[in-house]
């Protein structure tokens, strides 16, 4: 230490190498790669034109995480004009445990907090403790007292849009 002043102090902060932005087409495959060695359970809409249609009614809902220029976390964080959902968070098993899955999130809340929402939901698996424990991390409460019901319906060539008035 310097004679005559006060100590030096030194203040190293690591900052991240990932970057965090809504995904572009040229995103969907790795991110369906992603899920897959994520983990996560595999549902209907992890395809290509899933994706595509989840962009087309909302490009911003799906948000990418990039570490060197690939895709290591992704979040849907979609605005219904109700509420704010969040879903499929999922960070490459090598980057976990590095403020990712967090980082996504808090994005995700601005971005749908920009929207108007003032209500987050977080679609979870109910037999993967690890994500339960998560979220609760981040702030969300397990919401007792409510069960999800789901119906599979066929898609139909014959689509409209749904943010347009409808002829009654």
């Amino acid at each position: 230490m310097p004679r005559g002043g006060p100590p030096v102090l030194i203040f190293v902060s690591i900052l991240p190498d990932w970057t965090i932005r809504s995904a572009v087409k040229e995103d969907f495959a790795p991110v369906l790669a992603l899920w897959v060695t994520a983990g996560g359970p595999a549902t209907v809409t992890d395809t290509l034109e899933g994706l595509s249609r989840l962009s087309g009614a909302d490009r911003g809902a799906l948000l990418v995480a990039e570490w060197d220029g690939i895709v290591v976390g992704s979040l849907i964080a979609a605005w219904d004009g109700w509420r704010g959902s969040f879903y499929r968070l999922a960070v490459h098993p090598d980057r976990r445990r590095q403020g990712l899955a967090t980082a996504l999130v808090r994005e995700g809340e601005r971005r749908l907090q920009g929207c108007g929402a003032i209500r987050l939901t977080a679609i979870v698996a109910d037999d993967e403790p690890t994500a339960g424990a998560f979220w609760r991390a981040a702030g969300y409460q397990r919401q007792q007292h409510r069960v999800r019901f789901v119906r599979l319906v066929d898609p139909s060539p014959q689509r409209r849009s749904c943010s347009s008035p409808s002829d009654v």
